[in-house]
């Protein structure tokens, strides 16, 4: 397998539901990304060799294809074909893997891996509204459950209190907010123009630009404890689950020979990455798994991370995922997850290996690892290093 490296990556400020990114189609905000991806990195659209693009709710606005949808909506060449693909929460981060085997095995020099999710305009679970594909077969097998109810009984299992989990959220917002006090995030965020919508989420004529995220909020242990668990737990609240939100992230890769060719600057390699199944049933301690198996794949320990990007769908999957795996929980989510910035599922893979690389480069780290929960027992893991 040939080196694959990272040349590229950028992401969207993150939207509130029915806020700031609220007004665009998801193509249009995908295309943006792409384009600014492409801008930073001195990449010709011309010499992409394919796309390949996460996203989990394939319906409506969100349908036909998006990632290639996106690309053409840019007026970028037609010759490049493009892919969406579902891991559901891992989309954009499993669209990474399989671009980098495609530069991996010499099937392509040039793979841009990308994701969108607009939550605003396409709700999670649009399309299981005709009905769940869970039937009786499955039930033989497995206990339908819902991803409230995973997180729970991992927090059961892991012996996760309320107080935990609401302690780690307001440590998520602390963590946010100070990051972008100090700038950590300028770097990667690709400014976007939206249009500004009404009280009733019209258009009003006028447009805005967006440059920050906006799911950042001020609280306290005592403002967390005061909120209502989520129905059917007594673990988590909003304050300590991923919120619902709008936006795209882009990773570029290329090969030692497309580098080399386009005069391209490599910025981290890609040292391992997988996809894992788990158990359906508590569905998300994907993480852990994923974490342990491409450590084993290169060699390296869990104390040679110099940053984690394990993503906050709910407090307890972080919080057991570290007592899992031993992690240092000073190296995790240092600027704040998806508790505080959102998570705009097709897109957050993509969004915390851009966030881990600008991380490295402004601490001088080494390695990132980034791990993910998914929808229905998956897990990702990648780990990269500098160069």
């Amino acid at each position: 397998m040939q080196d694959v490296f990272i040349v590229g990556a950028a992401r969207s400020p993150i939207g509130k539901r029915g806020k700031g990114l609220a007004g665009l189609m998801p193509a249009d905000l995908l295309g943006k990304v792409q384009r600014g991806a492409l801008e930073r990195a001195g990449v010709d659209a011309a010499n992409v060799g394919q796309v390949v693009g996460g996203c989990v709710s394939q319906i409506n606005q969100q349908s036909f294809n998006i990632t290639r949808v996106a690309w053409l909506s840019q007026g970028f060449p037609e010759e490049v074909a493009a892919t969406t693909i579902d891991s559901q929460c891992g989309s954009s981060q499993q669209a990474t893997s399989l671009g980098a085997a495609m530069i991996g095995s010499g099937m392509e020099d040039l793979v841009m891996a990308c994701g969108v999710e607009m939550m605003s305009v396409i709700p999670l679970g649009s399309n299981m509204a005709g009905g769940i594909p869970m039937g009786e077969s499955y039930a033989q097998h497995y206990q339908p459950t819902s991803q409230f109810q995973g997180a729970a009984m991992i927090a059961e299992e892991y012996q996760i209190t309320r107080q935990d989990t609401d302690a780690f959220g307001l440590n998520s917002q602390d963590k946010a907010i100070k990051a972008w006090e100090e700038g950590r995030f300028d770097r990667e965020i690709i400014p976007i123009e939206s249009p500004v919508l009404d009280g009733e989420g019209k258009p009003t004529g006028d447009s805005q630009t967006i440059s920050r995220d906006e799911g950042l909020r001020g609280t306290s242990m005592e403002a967390l404890a005061g909120l209502q668990a989520v129905p059917g737990q007594e673990i988590h609240t909003a304050g300590s689950s991923s919120q619902v939100s709008d936006g795209a992230a882009v990773v570029i890769l290329a090969s030692a020979a497309a580098v080399e060719k386009y005069g391209l600057t490599p910025r981290a390699k890609i040292r391992a990455t997988t996809l894992v199944g788990c158990d359906p049933v508590t569905m998300l301690k994907g993480p852990i798994p994923a974490t342990q198996k491409v450590l084993e794949q290169t060699g390296l320990d869990i104390d040679d991370i110099d940053t984690f990007e394990v993503n906050e769908a709910f407090a307890s999957v972080v919080l057991a995922w570290q007592k899992a795996v031993g992690a240092n929980p000073d190296k995790v989510n240092p600027n704040g997850g998806a508790i505080a910035l959102g998570h705009p599922t097709g897109s957050t893979g993509a969004r915390l290996i851009t966030t881990a690389l600008h991380e490295l480069e402004r601490t001088d780290g080494k390695y990132g690892l980034i791990a993910m929960c998914c929808g229905g027992g998956l897990g990702t893991g990648t780990i990269i290093e500098r160069v």
